[in-house]
């Protein structure tokens, strides 16, 4: 049995390989949703697409709670960066040449593969109830929607992010953008380092 606070191969070799197919120039950004349980599920489908980061863009909803339990599984690998100036959110993605692509079920909207995502990008996630809010539209570069072929015309929002995510890691898998790490080898020990303290 391992003493506390050391660390076995097996887990060290699975931070190291996670930490390689983090990929630096992909995100989220939540905009005022307020199930913690979205959240949450949001959460797990980041550290699963090697999601490194999540923008939590709140204005008019307190930010959601988590709780230790999600804390233990996915949301302690996927840092969480929070925001209540819509200038600071855009400034913080417009600073990593993020392209800001807001998921709407508006007839501009275009089909999530017709998007080339191997270039840096940022999907916004809009409140459960009323979509993505019009300031938030009006950073964005373009408006993305998932195709559906039921009587339902949009997806629970914690599906819709792993949709786009699973579009997003299957253009980057063809690419061979998960066969090299996005950060430098420096980067890469800090933030081993980290990871082996959580």
């Amino acid at each position: 049995m391992p003493h506390a606070g050391t660390i076995t191969p097996r887990r060290e070799a699975k931070i190291r390989q996670a930490l390689l197919y983090r990929q630096k120039d992909l995100t989220l950004v939540l905009c005022n949703i307020h199930d913690p349980h979205n959240v949450s599920a949001i959460f797990r489908s980041c550290d699963a697409f090697g999601v490194p980061e999540a923008h939590l863009y709140y204005t008019d909803t307190a930010f959601p709670s988590l709780g230790a339990k999600s804390s233990a599984s996915a949301r302690k690998w996927v840092k969480t960066i929070r925001h209540r100036q819509l200038e600071n959110l855009a400034a913080a993605l417009r600073g990593k040449n993020m392209r800001l692509l807001a998921a709407t079920c508006d007839p501009d909207a275009r089909p999530v593969h017709e998007f080339d995502l191997t270039l840096p990008t940022a999907f916004m996630m809009g409140n459960e109830h009323r979509g993505v809010d019009a300031e938030v539209l009006g950073i964005s570069d373009a408006e993305v929607y998932i195709p559906m072929y039921g009587m339902i015309q949009s997806f629970n929002v914690s599906v819709a992010a792993a949709l786009l995510l699973a579009e997003a890691s299957r253009q980057r898998k063809a690419a061979g953008l998960y066969d090299r790490p996005t950060y430098s080898e420096q980067e890469l020990a800090a933030l081993y380092a980290e990871w082996t303290c959580k």
